[in-house]
């Protein structure tokens, strides 16, 4: 059972069919989770994969973390959110990111130029276009062009204040979403250090710059490996902690942990191709302070004494490449 003194955990689901993330919201919804959120990549939509968690649960919270931001257009992203928000009888939060700028340019076609002003321009624009039963929609941005004339009466979104969140890993993008957005999607590498001396303070600043009084909240992510075999549990969780230190863009956070000697080494492992060579990096020291792995007791007593009120959000990140087994674990050993 988990500590009673824990707040409503919520679980992201990478990993399997379609049909596997309707099963796996409907156990975290059965198990007394708040949320579940829906992951996308090359090869997997975020926004569909809500309609599979929707139709299989009833009362559960449901978001995305993330769908991309700029691969689609304002449009397409306010009438998914409307649709999706329908579908799930408004249980639906709209998590955006950006991706990394490689990300941007190599799988979007993008320049991958300006990408926190950019958000900061779209996610207002968005909240427009839901509401384009008001009337038409005009606005002549810097980086975006819509004239959007009704040809016929629109259709009033189930709710007016449809949440959205965005991801951000350094200063400026959190800055951002904290001028603009409900909520910070926080990345799988935060810790809580860097939560407590670089996020907070980005989202204060960015809130601060909008006139906004609220703090705003982080759903932030948290990889949790378990498995009654303690080695097992501890050697996946370090090949993601492994994969995700590849990309430049989170330099910032192992900075801050003096941590730079091992990401150097992951990345020569990268370039050579040694996976294995890769997750050896990750020492015990620089897995704990950014992951939960072990045993069922030990992820349930580590997430009390270091991550249980790091977050307003916490969403629990089993291996994705361990598939429904390693989500199932995770769910059992914080289900309430």
């Amino acid at each position: 059972m988990p500590p009673a003194d824990s707040q409503a955990l919520s679980l992201v689901v990478t990993a399997g069919s379609m049909a596997d993330l309707g099963r796996a919201a409907r156990l975290a919804e059965e198990a007394g989770f708040e949320s579940v959120w829906s992951t996308e990549f090359y090869d997997r939509s975020a926004t569909i994969g809500v309609t599979s968690m929707a139709q299989a649960t009833s009362g559960i919270e449901l978001g995305t973390a993330i769908a991309y931001a700029f691969g689609r257009t304002p449009l397409v992203l306010a009438a998914e959110a409307r649709d999706l928000d329908e579908l799930s009888d408004g249980r639906f939060t709209l998590g955006l990111g950006t991706g990394t700028r490689r990300m941007q340019q190599d799988w979007h076609g993008l320049d991958g130029e300006h990408p926190a002003s950019r958000m900061e321009e779209l996610v207002p624009l968005i909240r427009k276009l839901w509401d384009l039963d008001q009337g038409p929609v005009e606005h002549e941005g810097r980086f975006y062009r819509v004239k959007v004339k009704p040809t016929a009466p629109a259709q009033p979104p189930l709710r007016r204040n449809l949440p959205i969140y965005m991801a951000g890993v350094n200063p400026r993008m959190v800055e951002a979403a904290g001028r603009v957005a409900d909520g910070l999607v926080g990345h799988p590498l935060f810790t809580a250090e860097y939560v407590r001396d670089v996020v907070r303070p980005a989202l204060a600043k960015g809130a601060e710059h909008a006139g906004r009084d609220a703090q705003v909240p982080i759903a932030g992510y948290l990889t949790c490996s378990v498995d009654d075999d303690r080695e097992a549990a501890r050697s996946a969780a370090r090949a993601v902690v492994a994969f995700n230190s590849t990309v430049k863009t989170y330099e910032v956070i192992h900075r801050l942990h003096g941590f730079e000697p091992h990401v150097e080494r992951i990345r020569e492992a990268w370039r050579s191709g040694d996976f294995a060579a890769m997750a050896d990096a990750v020492t015990d020291e620089m897995l704990d302070t950014i992951a939960l792995a072990g045993t069922p007791d030990e992820v349930r007593e580590r997430f009390t004494d270091r991550w249980a009120n790091v977050y307003e959000r916490t969403l629990l990140w089993p291996p994705a490449f361990r598939g429904l087994p390693a989500i199932e674990a995770t769910i059992e050993a914080f289900a309430s």
